[in-house]
């Protein structure tokens, strides 16, 4: 606008060119940008031609698939590190442009804006960029140009959610099979054997579970208890892995409160299962 008072025409002009569309394709924009221009339509009593449009924001989905393994989802910084395209110098900040058109206001001088053209133009390629490689991660999540465990492991997550369980599991699996961190490793192996469980696959939840308890990991002793009591009925196996979880715990070096949370519970486990056993 070269002035305020053209915004009417603006969104007019924005209608006009949403009218043969059927869905917007955003970052960030059902927080920001299309409650913003909600707004300025609604204010300027103007219909809001995407009202009833399919919105796709990218930025959940990218928080998604890569908060473990990338420091900032920020729209440039994807650009830079999943679609290996970074930006010319013609680049301006997005937090400086305000100020640019600001003074564009005041003084007339259309040449600074150049670089804020360039950012949006940059941004509008960007989005359709990510919208492809996306698409292509969850159409086939298995392919083998997903080269990143966290990534193959962010996309058995997502599926998980999805009720995708059969998928998930296999996506999972393929994680464990790529470099991860320990951390992530166990916390990966965990999270499958939880969602083995839920499947009903006991067989390969336990062999995860025996493993994950021979890598220290707590939590295994504990759904082996709770596997034992509960579903073979073994009152003597469930009190062998409790009692083995409280050795564990006692030599471990977790913090204090986490050494608490789970003795009450085992000890609370350990004197159900002797008065059982008792009985």
């Amino acid at each position: 606008m070269r002035d305020p008072s053209e915004e009417p025409a603006l969104l007019e002009g924005l209608g006009n060119f949403l009218a043969s569309a059927k869905a917007l394709v955003t970052f960030n924009g059902k927080a920001f940008d299309a409650p913003l221009l909600v707004t300025r339509y609604t204010l300027h009593s103007i219909p809001v031609p995407f009202k009833e449009f399919a919105h796709l924001d990218l930025l959940p989905l990218a928080r998604r698939l890569w908060r473990d393994r990338l420091e900032s989802r920020a729209l440039k910084y994807l650009e830079e590190n999943i679609l290996l395209a970074p930006r010319t110098v013609e680049e301006v900040p997005g937090y400086e442009i305000p100020y640019i058109y600001f003074d564009y206001l005041r003084d007339g001088d259309a040449r600074p804006l150049k670089g804020v053209f360039y950012h949006n133009a940059m941004d509008v390629v960007a989005m359709a960029a990510l919208l492809s490689h996306t698409a292509k991660m969850l159409e086939d999540p298995f392919h083998e140009g997903i080269e990143y465990g966290l990534d193959v492991i962010a996309l058995a997550k997502l599926y998980e959610d999805l009720g995708q369980w059969d998928t998930a599991a296999r996506l999972f699996e393929r994680g464990l099979e790529k470099g991860i961190s320990e951390e992530n490793f166990a916390e990966t192996v965990r999270r499958l054997s939880v969602l083995q469980k839920r499947r009903g696959d006991f067989n390969e939840a336990i062999r995860l579970w025996e493993e994950a308890a021979g890598n220290g990991h707590i939590y295994a002793f504990v759904e082996l208890a709770k596997y034992f009591e509960h579903k073979q009925r073994d009152v003597k196996s469930a009190l062998k892995w409790t009692k083995s979880a409280q050795k564990q715990i006692e030599k471990s070096d977790l913090p204090v409160y986490i050494q608490k949370h789970w003795m009450e519970e085992l000890t609370h486990r350990r004197q159900r299962l002797e008065t059982k056993l008792g009985k």
